[in-house]
């Protein structure tokens, strides 16, 4: 499976030259371990794997015991491991991390001594009770990976020339044309309804069989019932609930979470722990809403109304789905030739926002629901900041549009309000690119190029 990630870590390499750790955090099963043993085995001349969902007690006491000897200790690990280490030619490779902090806290030491590389994976990187009595490493880069793209997923699917036309044509502001334009929709609804998990992706285009990825999907819906379960201690039954509604909030209209669908009366402090966990995990995306659509939009965030997006698409088609426990090829089918008697603006925002999540965005969109003032009464699905900050004109409004008739009121007045403040106005669509009244109508398959 190649990833973009690769490029990465080779730049992380070069930069860092053994004066810092990395931690490449994900949630489970997006990838973290594997692209981590590709990269070990072409970038260096050896390295170790430590695996601490099974490696043996006598590796933890190394960490307990022989850090103040670090002749010992990689003598001992060496050993251990029946594996020789060359000074700056080798990787040591803390597999799921989280699960035996000391060894994170060790990379402050480890790294000081500069004889190897060091790279920490793990999920669940932030929640507490990983990170409770120990120094946090201030050696340590971080990335995040994600769900595969798009593009990742032609590349796996053995297509390498639909992205690059995709991007020529954007930088152009051209359509693709019909048949090139249904050709790339095709393709982006099995994405949408795969996702980008890469063992869902490998089984689905190993086999072009629906009901085995979708069996592969449930297997990790499963396991990370069972992450809330074991570690969301103290609220994993807030948790869960949020976790078991998302596809019923984002059938709603406008998407936001309605913490009164879980209980009567809920209020967003005794919920606040539970959504962070969910968050910290990286199993959603949380979107919350921007009150004020400047530069810093952080800086004019409401905690309290939010959006929860599942972090992978394909997820949530088999999360929503669930009646008889797997969803049977002809829904699949369906779904693949938009003939499905469902709304799909949910399964539409939900990927846009994972595409802006994997392009770094942080996602904000905008809401004012007015009672007395129509003019102000609007919503935005999403808002970005453009890349390069200027006086003004610094923001990029999304709208997603899932139908072929829809109408744009959100849209115009919020231009004619924020005009010193809005850059372009996007609308996000399953039609070919065209730009009308100062507006772009973008197709949805572009997202990653903003």
């Amino acid at each position: 499976m190649r990833r973009k990630i690769y490029d990465h870590l080779l730049q992380w390499k070069k930069k860092s030259n053994g004066k810092s750790a990395l931690l490449l955090q994900g949630a489970h099963r997006v990838g973290k371990s594997y692209i981590v043993e590709e990269f070990a085995r072409a970038e260096y001349r050896s390295y170790i794997l430590l695996d601490f969902n099974i490696v043996d007690s006598q590796v933890k006491d190394m960490f307990l015991y022989d850090l103040n000897d670090l002749d010992t200790f990689f003598l001992k690990l060496t050993t251990f491991f029946n594996t020789k280490l060359h000074n700056r030619q080798s990787l040591i490779i803390f597999d799921e991390v989280q699960l035996f902090p000391r060894a994170r806290s060790a990379v402050k030491y480890l790294v000081a001594d500069g004889r190897y590389d060091y790279i920490e994976t793990g999920s669940l990187i932030s929640i507490r009770e990983n990170v409770k009595d120990i120094l946090i490493p201030s050696e340590e880069d971080r990335m995040n990976l994600y769900p595969m793209d798009f593009e990742e997923f032609l590349w796996a699917s053995g297509n390498e020339t639909m992205m690059p036309l995709i991007q020529s044509c954007f930088e152009k502001r051209k359509p693709l044309g019909q048949a090139l334009h249904r050709k790339a929709m095709d393709l982006f609804r099995q994405y949408m309804i795969i996702g980008g998990m890469p063992q869902a992706v490998e089984t689905y285009v190993s086999s072009h069989d629906f009901d085995l990825a979708d069996q592969v999907k449930r297997r990790i819906l499963n396991l990370y019932r069972d992450d809330i379960r074991k570690h969301a201690k103290g609220y994993e039954m807030k948790v869960e609930a949020i976790f078991d509604e998302l596809p019923s909030q984002l059938k709603n209209q406008n998407r936001h979470f309605k913490l009164s669908s879980l209980k009567e009366g809920a209020r967003f402090d005794e919920y606040r722990d539970a959504l962070f966990w969910l968050s910290d995990s990286m199993i959603v995306n949380n979107c919350y809403n921007s009150t004020e659509p400047s530069i810093g939009l952080n800086l004019n965030r409401d905690r309290t109304l939010l959006k929860c997006y599942m972090g992978d698409t394909g997820l949530l088609v088999s999360h929503a789905f669930d009646e008889n426990g797997i969803i049977s090829e002809g829904v699949y089918r369906k779904l693949l030739l938009d003939k499905l008697e469902v709304n799909m603006g949910m399964v539409l925002e939900n990927v846009v926002a994972q595409m802006l999540t994997a392009g770094g965005h942080k996602l904000y969109f905008y809401a004012n629901s007015s009672r007395t003032d129509a003019a102000s009464r609007m919503e935005i699905d999403f808002l970005i900041a453009k890349s390069k900050v200027t006086s003004r004109h610094n923001i990029l409004t999304l709208e997603v549009k899932s139908g072929k008739n829809y109408t744009l009121s959100s849209l115009r007045k919020f231009a004619e309000k924020y005009h010193e403040q809005l850059h372009t106005p996007y609308v996000l669509h399953t039609s070919d690119l065209k730009e009308e009244k100062g507006i772009i109508y973008l197709p949805v398959y572009m997202v990653p190029l903003l």
